[in-house]
């Protein structure tokens, strides 16, 4: 717990798939993809990987001109590369921007982040494909973020860092049952014990219905012959004064 940290130091798609980054078996088939990926970074791509950022999000018709009018406000910028599908031509929502100096990259990463462009409100993060040890692309199950109804949330980025891990006592186990053979043995032995008295509970009070019903019976005779005697006192009272 000492060097947990809610941000990913390096990728690990098995801890990136956990909300807490302590899952010991992939729950989806795309993480056991990103375990057995082998990915290289696209060494085409050039630039300072530490002065460049990751821009997510952006609506389809967001160009590199107002990209360049929104994000020069920080600082001077080296070059932008809007990602574009190779057959259509057509953005595909992200982009990388590199900057000239660290001090507008810092700026741009506190400032810009969601941040509304053409109604769309953007994503911003540094370029982890070159910086982070280990990375995996989403295409092969990798990735941060996600979407809960796509079934691949994936964690320890700035958009879902992840959650501190809850050590839970050891009595907890053992109240459900999860302890040793002896403790287990004890349970299922009270279990019965309980059923047992139940169901002589059950049968006693049975037995004792018809009998409260007599005395309920019972109950309301006597009642009624008290009356009955009172109202005969009553009436060789009014006689006497007569």
């Amino acid at each position: 717990m000492n060097d947990w940290a809610p941000i990913a130091k390096e990728y690990d798609p098995l801890k990136a798939g956990s909300i807490d980054g302590t899952d010991e078996e992939p729950h989806d088939r795309a993480i056991w993809r990103a375990m057995l990926a082998r990915y290289v970074p696209n060494k085409g791509v050039t630039g300072d990987p530490h002065l460049t950022l990751f821009v997510a999000r952006l609506n389809l018709q967001t160009t590199e001109e107002k990209l360049k009018e929104v994000f020069s406000r920080y600082g001077d910028i080296r070059k932008i590369r809007l990602v574009r599908d190779l057959v259509t031509g057509f953005s595909k929502g992200y982009a990388f921007i590199e900057y000239k100096e660290e001090r507008a990259l810092l700026k741009a990463h506190r400032d810009a982040n969601r941040l509304v462009i053409d109604q769309h409100e953007i994503f911003v993060d540094f370029e982890l494909e070159r910086t982070l040890k280990g990375w995996i692309p989403r295409r092969l199950g990798g990735g941060f973020g996600g979407k809960k109804e796509s079934g691949q949330l994936r964690f320890g980025g700035r958009d879902r860092p992840f959650r501190k891990p809850i050590n839970l006592p050891n009595m907890k186990n053992d109240f459900y049952g999860e302890g040793s053979a002896e403790k287990r043995n004890w349970s299922r032995e009270g279990a019965r014990d309980w059923r047992t008295r139940d169901r002589d509970h059950e049968r006693s009070r049975d037995k004792r219905w018809p009998e409260r019903e007599r005395s309920w019976a019972w109950g309301e005779s006597e009642r009624e012959r008290d009356s009955k005697e009172e109202r005969s006192r009553g009436r060789e009272r009014k006689d006497r004064d007569r």
